[in-house]
């Protein structure tokens, strides 16, 4: 009898080592894997241009190719799912003048081979169609386009108010900044009113000789807007973040934004 006793506490004892064996040999997922997991469910809503007349010069703009793909990827390849919105819908203009051979950067180059992303751009929605229910942050790439439609569109400027309200944050980089020429935050005071900000220089814009093309500077803008405004030498990466605002400077800064934004949406 005690023999037997022996024998099925010696099996049970062997059948429990071995689960924990199994549990043992399970592969904890590395942190980047994790990242990626966590951000799953994180959705973030790019608004882009719809306009494509560069004032009344004949000539065309829209949005940046760059300042849309280097933060797109950036937000994609880390698990976020990404929806792409645009005043009239369909395909937003892309300015030409992004598309030239020095404008390129590895972002963009991906863009050109990325049928998928080419045609998910080409199909963006309505942005009176967009709810920030439904959405963690919002994204506003540049280019000259917003200067005309997205700083003055009653759309964009509740969504953002919204975005705010609801404790959500708002990115935009380069030109991107000038949609907050309207908004307003719950005291009816301008959003940027205090906040730390950046964004297109009025010295960048004058190197492009659009100084007198624009409807309005948007160094100009948010200083007058009472942003505290900050900014690096012409061309350099630079971004700055204060409570849920996040603004670039420039091209060059548009991936920093989307860095910026995934530590806050972390």
């Amino acid at each position: 009898m005690k023999r037997v006793l022996t024998a099925i506490f010696t099996m049970v004892l062997l059948s429990s080592c071995g689960q924990n064996a199994k549990k043992e040999a399970q592969v904890e997922p590395t942190n980047s894997e994790n990242l990626k997991k966590n951000n799953e469910m994180k959705k973030v809503l790019f608004v882009l241009t719809s306009h494509e007349d560069l004032g009344e010069t004949g000539e065309k703009t829209g949005f940046w190719i760059e300042e849309f793909a280097a933060p797109y990827y950036f937000l994609k390849d880390k698990g976020f799912e990404i929806t792409l919105a645009s005043p009239k819908g369909g395909q937003p203009p892309i300015d030409p003048k992004s598309e030239s051979e020095d404008a390129q950067t590895p972002a963009t180059e991906r863009f050109y081979n990325d049928e998928e992303t080419q045609k998910v751009l080409a199909n963006t929605m309505k942005l009176e169609n967009a709810n920030q229910e439904d959405f963690d942050a919002i994204f506003y790439p540049g280019g000259h386009g917003p200067l005309w439609d997205l700083a003055e569109d009653k759309h964009s400027i509740a969504l953002i108010e919204d975005f705010y309200k609801h404790n959500k944050p708002v990115a935009a980089v380069c030109h991107a900044p000038g949609v907050f020429k309207n908004t307003k935050n719950a005291e009816g005071n301008s959003l940027v009113e205090g906040k730390k900000v950046t964004g297109f220089t009025n010295e960048e814009e004058e190197a492009v000789q659009l100084t007198n093309v624009v409807p309005f500077l948007v160094e100009d803008m948010l200083k007058k807007n009472g942003g505290i405004y900050s900014k690096k030498e012409n061309w350099a990466p630079y971004a700055v973040e204060d409570g849920l605002l996040i603004t670039g400077q420039n091209p060059a800064s548009s991936e920093l934004v989307a860095e910026i934004l995934v530590e806050k949406l972390n």
